[in-house]
């Protein structure tokens, strides 16, 4: 391989490496952003109907239990990406880091 298509596939490498990057740290917070919303969202369900006397409500009292363990469900999910978020984005930006080294080095 020439010295100018080695140096071209580690700098394409570097590309997606910032790309997948940049992914990483987007859904993090796409996930905080949503862990914050299913908290709201389940407060409010729960507190939300306190206001109205039980006998008016209990229609809508029927769905609430199921309706609140689908969103702990989904928060589960959640918390779970969060968990692993950390690890994640350190490998990326340390395979970021390998790669930038490498350009800079074929770049000489």
């Amino acid at each position: 391989m020439s010295a100018k298509s080695e140096y071209d596939a580690a700098y394409f490498t570097l590309l997606r490496a910032v790309e997948e990057r940049d992914d990483l740290l987007r859904y993090r917070d796409y996930l905080e952003s949503e862990r914050d919303r299913l908290d709201e969202f389940s407060a409010g369900t729960r507190d939300g109907a306190e206001l109205v006397p039980r006998k008016v409500r209990r229609p809508v009292d029927a769905t609430t239990k199921g309706l609140l363990e689908a969103v702990g469900r989904r928060r589960a999910i959640v918390l779970g990406e969060l968990g692993r978020m950390e690890t994640r984005i350190a490998n990326a930006e340390a395979f970021v880091a390998e790669c930038e080294a490498e350009v800079a080095s074929l770049r000489r």
